[in-house]
């Protein structure tokens, strides 16, 4: 086999090859690099490409292998990283024109230090929208993502370089960032699998922030083993990230098997309401997959879901205040309107929406006394054109933009981990496998056995 087809597959299997010397690390890196040269003009995934490093980190792979030490467990495989990733010698952008004038990262972001350690191959940056407040990745600096299935249609966001990237085959995985949905909208638009974590579970060290109460860093991949694989790289406690908990921390990996009892049940009331037909079939096919006969309702969504929003809203704004003060031209005008909205909330508006919090997450770790999984759509529709101003919800027109991760603020508002497995179709849609909390095990699991009886799979653009 070429590079070139080599590079077609899934991390473990790049991974093994490599190992077994059938395929050069380089080799690999070298066809990837040179399918983003054809392929990214067109779909606008990746906002800088790093060929220099990425030969060298695969060169020092293959050396490795030569001198008979372990390369780790991704040895060769090439991914990419969402721009608010640190990336040592390159400005960390996150989405804006106003990060341009700061220095470049020092260093790399833990998360990319132990893919590095894990030997993975690190291809470059890619688009998303402006710090991270966007689901879409129509970017007003750089361009929007374009959906490999459709360029006519958004790839998603705000981590829509990075499912596009996978999807596309521009990298066997990509690392992107999740506060209310920034992988699962992606990843249902772009038919990849992607994982949210639960918070807390993966150092955020070296990433720009958005929220601190709600961010999540997780992976994209094509396959429900390359996730758990990488998941099981990324893991691990770090000093610099006081949110982040060494607590129950295992590999993924040999979870995957299909042996044990799994128990789903289907979020129905705000879950089946805010979702269009596409999304509530999708939904009923993995459920009927996974034997799921339980309807339940988790209660108050609507409210958490604004609760989310009013988190998000404002501590964004004090993110983001002094900049908003001296350079308030240079924000994309939408991400602007709304961190200024949010400056302005009252407090105690705040305060309430944090005790909604509390009790809505009890609320849903209750559903778990008798299910191990919940299913919810991730997105209401499959993905809008480029530009779309409004989808329809629930009978009702509902600005794009805001709008589709409708069905993800809720749970990422609670912090609970979720795989998003892709449904394929004419367009591609995901469905959410939730879990408990710390049972990222729970979730990957059923997202190989819908893998291995074909209810679901990676929709890629070869």
């Amino acid at each position: 086999m070429t590079g070139a087809a080599w590079a077609d597959l899934g991390a473990a299997d790049i991974a093994e090859a490599v190992r077994s010397r059938r395929v050069a690390a380089v080799a690999v890196a070298e066809a990837v690099l040179a399918r983003i040269g054809e392929r990214n003009g067109a779909l606008n995934a990746f906002t800088r490409t790093l060929g220099e490093r990425a030969l060298a980190e695969a060169r020092a792979v293959d050396a490795k292998i030569a001198a008979g030490v372990d390369p780790g467990p991704l040895a060769g495989v090439p991914y990419g990283v969402k721009d608010l990733f640190d990336v040592a010698g390159l400005t960390t952008l996150a989405g804006s024109r106003i990060n341009a004038d700061d220095p470049p990262a020092a260093r790399d972001a833990v998360l990319v230090r132990r893919l590095a350690s894990a030997g993975a191959v690190l291809l470059g940056t890619q688009n998303m929208d402006e710090y991270a407040y966007g689901f879409t990745t129509e970017n007003a600096h750089y361009g929007p993502t374009r959906n490999p299935h459709d360029p006519a249609r958004v790839a998603g966001g705000s981590s829509g370089g990075s499912a596009a990237a996978v999807a596309a085959g521009l990298g066997a995985f990509a690392l992107g960032s999740d506060t209310n949905g920034s992988i699962r909208v992606p990843s249902s638009f772009c038919g990849v699998f992607g994982l949210k974590p639960t918070y807390g579970r993966l150092p955020c060290s070296g990433t720009f922030p958005f929220v601190h109460s709600l961010d999540h860093l997780g992976p994209f991949a094509r396959s429900a083993r390359d996730l758990a694989l990488v998941y099981d790289a990324l893991q691990g406690a770090d000093d610099d990230d006081p949110i982040c908990t060494p607590a129950g921390i295992e590999p993924a990996t040999p979870v995957l098997s299909m042996a044990g009892e799994l128990r789903a049940a289907v979020l129905d009331g705000w879950f089946r309401d805010m979702a269009g037909q596409e999304a509530i079939d999708a939904v009923e096919h993995v459920a009927s997959a996974l034997g799921a006969q339980r309807q339940v309702v988790l209660r108050d969504a609507a409210a958490a879901r604004s609760a989310a929003y009013l988190v998000t809203a404002t501590e964004g704004a004090a993110l983001h205040l002094q900049r908003l003060r001296q350079r308030a031209g240079d924000f994309d005008p939408a991400v602007r309107d709304r961190l200024l909205a949010g400056a302005l909330f009252m407090a105690s508006m705040v305060v309430r929406a944090q005790q909604l919090r509390r009790r809505f997450r009890d609320d849903a770790l209750a559903l778990f006394g008798d299910a191990d999984v919940l299913l919810a759509p991730a997105t209401p529709c499959v993905a809008p054109e480029i530009g779309q101003q409004t989808i329809r919800i629930a009978g009702a027109e509902w600005p794009t933009r805001a709008n589709v991760g409708v069905l993800t603020q809720p749970i990422s508002f609670i912090g609970l981990p979720v795989v998003c497995v892709p449904m394929r179709g004419l367009l591609p849609i995901g469905v959410q496998l939730i879990g408990p909390p710390w049972r990222e095990d729970l979730v990957l699991r059923a997202a190989a056995r819908l893998e291995a009886a074909g209810v679901v799979s990676a929709a890629t653009v070869g």
